[in-house]
């Protein structure tokens, strides 16, 4: 039987992709704290813009489940 369910998380998707472009950044030396802020929003409205084919409206994922195959994808959408 395939499942799909729906998961809305209006701060998960946001907080998430914050977290992962502040960790890739993390080692940057000779930069202002202005400067690391800039890139830091430009490199995650980016990454979110590439999440979109999979996150609609950076909150809605949509999961199917097979559990005759014990598998799950993501939806895009």
């Amino acid at each position: 039987m395939k499942i799909k369910i729906t998961v809305k998380d209006p701060d998960g998707v946001y907080c998430s992709v914050k977290d992962a472009v502040e960790e890739s950044l993390e080692d940057l030396i000779g930069m202002s704290d202005e400067e690391i802020e800039g890139l830091v929003e430009s490199r995650q409205e980016e990454q979110t813009d590439k999440l979109s084919k999979w996150i609609k409206y950076q909150e809605y994922i949509v999961i199917e489940f097979d559990t005759e195959t014990m598998t799950a994808r993501v939806i895009e959408n």
